[in-house]
């Protein structure tokens, strides 16, 4: 008895372990989804002002 009893006691320190792990995993992928997110809006911001930028360079030199 005393064997498994410390064989279940190695696997449950070795689940605990992984879920520590995958824990601080998840929130450093957390915190570069956000840092991903928030680099995407200011390059869709740029787009949208370079697009705006052309469309207006575009209507100045089409004769009206």
């Amino acid at each position: 008895m005393e064997p498994e009893l410390l064989a279940l006691e190695v696997r449950v320190r070795e689940a605990v372990d992984l879920c520590n792990r995958l824990q601080v995993d998840n929130q450093a992928l957390r915190q570069r989804l956000a840092m991903l997110e928030n680099e995407n809006r200011q390059l869709q911001g740029k787009i949208d002002s370079a697009a705006s930028q052309l469309e207006q360079l575009l209507n100045a030199a089409t004769p009206g």
